[in-house]
């Protein structure tokens, strides 16, 4: 699963300032750092372009420089979740700098009720334009991490300032432990007072260009981490800043496509193939079943096609088996004279045992193949009803129509 991480850089905090709580001074960059990987985890592209220009992948993750978030420990309090941004707010009023309109709080990962966890503060009308930005230019941005985070075991990572001449008081280090994040200088003293006391267990990075300041300040050798391959690292961090009023929209088509992404990672792939055998064997299993029910027709057909060649031998090609023998029957029927129930003998005698009382004789009989038509002159609704009902009886029809009616066999079905 490809996985691009993009790096907005740090705030500008000078038009972010003119702007005021509305954010109209904030500064979008009009291009971004991206690092991009295939599998999630090999940095396989770097580079900064503009938003429109980023590459495609299948998560889209925003960093944010560890100057642009800070960490402020705080008791959890009981607050339904759609309250919870506000109470976070009261309780953190006298520790921010910024408006409550002006900052997003987030609420770190793993925090409990009644419990001391760490809120995550950044600038709410920056980072708003950022991911306005990045999604108006076509990137879907999953989630917001920091680059850093407070953790058990101290991290330290040492790089330098953009433009900077390469002097040890250029050297930023960002020292993550679980007493929070800090960002300092090595010039001076406070850099020290920061480490003391954590120095022996922490586990210390730095950038190429850093890394001679590094080790000289320290004392002792430290592991190359560049940029890009740290990015890639707090794209797996559990905290995400894009919550409450920067949640995304469409949850439900999100989370559709974020499960479609999961299924298809390398530890789903046994579920995939036994999907896809089950899939398989269904696939068999139906055409068997189909095979085994066209076998059954034959033979059903073939018998019926039997039946008919016994009871008539005279039939030599089958091509309908039911309307022939329907053809035959019937010749048989007239050669050995007998009268069919279409015939002009049948369709009478029916017609006179539901003849109407009192009515008289027709005047006249006319009879076509399977149609008996007779004169009624005068004849009223009474005479009529009473004609239809006990043709009914016999599944005959009467037709009305000008002063005669037509008798036929009711068809099958009516």
């Amino acid at each position: 699963m490809s996985v691009l991480a993009i790096v907005p850089g740090p705030r500008d905090r000078i038009a972010s300032q003119a702007g005021g709580e509305g954010g109209a001074g904030v500064r979008v960059p009009d291009d971004f750092s991206f690092v991009f990987s295939a599998d999630g985890t090999v940095v396989t592209q770097t580079g900064r372009t503009a938003a429109t220009l980023l590459p495609k992948a299948d998560r889209c993750i925003v960093v944010l420089a560890d100057a642009d978030v800070s960490w402020h420990k705080i008791k959890v309090p009981k607050a339904p979740p759609a309250k919870l941004r506000a109470a976070l707010a009261g309780m953190l009023e006298e520790a921010l700098l910024d408006d409550e309109g002006a900052v997003h709080l987030v609420l770190a990962p793993g925090a409990q009720v009644g419990r001391t966890g760490w809120v995550a503060v950044t600038h709410k009308p920056w980072l708003t334009a950022v991911i306005n930005a990045l999604e108006a230019a076509g990137t879907d941005i999953e989630k917001v991490v920091p680059a850093s985070a407070p953790v058990a075991q101290p991290i330290g990572h040492f790089s330098l300032d953009d433009g900077a001449s390469g002097k040890d008081g250029a050297v930023q280090l960002v020292f993550a432990r679980k007493d929070g994040v800090t960002c300092v200088s090595l010039e001076g003293g406070l850099a020290k007072s920061v480490i003391l006391g954590a120095g022996e267990l922490a586990r210390w990075t730095a950038t190429p260009a850093a890394a001679p300041h590094a080790e000289r300040w320290l004392g002792t050798r430290v592991a190359v981490l560049t940029d890009a391959e740290r990015a890639m690292l707090a794209c797996r961090g559990a905290t995400n800043l894009r919550q409450y009023e920067l949640a995304p929209r469409h949850r439900g088509m999100r989370a559709l496509r974020e499960a479609g992404r999961r299924f298809m990672l390398p530890e789903w792939r046994a579920v995939r193939w036994g999907l896809g055998a089950l899939v398989a064997v269904q696939l068999v299993a139906l055409n068997a079943y189909a095979w085994h029910q066209e076998r059954a027709l034959l033979r059903k057909r073939e018998a019926m096609n039997e039946t008919l060649r016994s009871a008539y031998p005279g039939v030599r090609t089958v091509l309908d088996a039911p309307l022939q023998m329907q053809r035959e029957t019937e010749r048989a029927r007239a050669l050995a004279g007998r009268a069919g129930e279409g015939d002009f003998e049948s369709l009478l005698g029916a017609a006179a045992a539901a003849w109407p009382d009192g009515a008289g004789p027709s005047p006249t009989v006319r009879y076509e193949p399977g149609k008996l038509t007779l004169a009624v002159p005068g004849w009223g609704e009474p005479q009529i009803k009473q004609l239809r009902e006990r043709l009914a009886v016999a599944s005959l029809a009467a037709e009305f129509a000008e002063g005669r009616v037509v008798v036929t066999r009711r068809s099958p079905g009516r």
